[in-house]
């Protein structure tokens, strides 16, 4: 009798209707931070034809390595230590991402833990719905502006009447967080935001993350601590100043990996 068990990984998005709030980024940095500092086997499906952001970034990480020693030295100590390739990111798209993504896994030779799909920032894609369904986790990143909030709860509503009429979803839960807050801005907004998000029922995580320029900037030659890389964790330092460390705690104890 065979009694291997099949490794299911978990299946897991940065996902928002809204454009720039930072899907593509967070993917790179919990990719990073659960492949090279946590020691998981980690896999990106970057779904967003045709700008593939994820794709490029990599390309671009390689350069910047060959041309920043601090990075190259970190980039050689890392590979050293955890004997362990760069994490995959596969372009496809998003309506076949599933299929995909699991032709993938059985032809592996390696075991994932956690699969990350990059996914386009409009739920008029076709056949998004369907890779949304496939999920298993979904973060929606959410500034304090009232567009934002007003999509991102028209969104997760969406999901959330899917959920209940689909008995085929894959979701277990789907979280809110806030994302660029302005350590200037005065609580009192967000704290009417979150008594609204969560008097409509939707889970709001706890992790504020603090705004900051490294979301907006990767590696650079000059720079001597990596943030905002694919090949590379962020700096223990620079996380811990945008509550990202915090951030990555609730985290893990959400996905319970």
């Amino acid at each position: 009798m065979d009694t291997t068990t099949t490794h299911k990984p978990l299946f897991i998005a940065f996902s928002s209707q809204k454009g720039g709030v930072g899907k593509s980024t967070f993917t790179a940095l919990a990719a990073g931070i659960l492949h090279y500092r946590l020691g998981y086997q980690v896999a990106v499906f970057d779904c967003d034809f045709p700008q593939y952001s994820l794709k490029k970034m990599r390309d671009r990480d390689l350069k910047t390595i060959m041309e920043n020693e601090a990075f190259k030295r970190i980039a050689q100590k890392q590979f050293m230590t955890l004997n362990k390739k760069a994490y995959p990111i596969m372009g496809c798209r998003v309506e076949t991402a599933l299929e995909e993504a699991e032709r993938f896994l059985q032809s592996s030779a390696l075991p994932f833990d956690v699969v990350f799909f990059d996914l386009p920032g409009t739920v008029n894609t076709a056949g998004i719905l369907k890779t949304l369904m496939g999920m298993h986790y979904i973060f929606s990143p959410i500034t304090a502006d009232r567009v934002v909030v007003e999509s991102t709860l028209s969104f997760t509503q969406a999901l959330s009447d899917i959920i209940m009429k689909n008995e085929e979803s894959s979701i277990k839960g789907i979280r809110l967080f806030w994302n660029e807050v302005d350590r200037r801005e005065k609580s009192p907004n967000y704290d009417f935001y979150t008594d609204f998000i969560e008097g409509l029922g939707f889970s709001l995580m706890k992790s504020h993350i603090k705004d900051s320029k490294r979301f907006r900037k990767e590696g650079e030659a000059m720079e001597s601590t990596p943030f905002r890389s694919t090949l590379l964790p962020a700096d223990l330092r620079l996380m811990k100043a945008c509550h990202l460390d915090m951030f990555m705690l609730e985290f893990l104890k959400i996905i319970t990996i």
